[in-house]
């Protein structure tokens, strides 16, 4: 089996499903997506970190709220957008990274 060709086709798939996810139910939701890897690495924590991801999320889009209405001028960005950009570089990133260190999850 070729194994860098599956590794590369489920990286695929995996950005695909985000995008669907996003498409389908908004993307503030998309959030609650990166919440649990960023708070994983803030707390340096290998199980289930429930509470410190909840906080990040609310974090993150408190300050994406923040940034979009009161700082970018006259220009008032829906939250949305914000998290999308900061998230979906992110989340690759994230894939690109475990995909590289020949892990199967984040």
């Amino acid at each position: 089996m070729p194994v860098e060709r599956v590794r590369l086709a489920v990286l695929a798939l995996a950005a695909v499903l985000a995008a669907v996810a996003v498409g389908v139910a908004g993307p503030v939701p998309f959030v609650a997506l990166v919440a649990a890897p960023v708070a994983r690495r803030l707390t340096r924590s290998t199980g289930a970190v429930l509470l410190p991801a909840a906080l990040v999320g609310a974090l993150v889009t408190v300050v994406a709220d923040a940034v979009g209405a009161h700082f970018l001028g006259p220009l008032q960005v829906p939250v949305g957008v914000l998290t999308g950009v900061v998230g979906g570089p992110y989340l690759l990133w994230l894939l690109a990274r475990s995909n590289t260190a020949g892990r199967a999850g984040w």
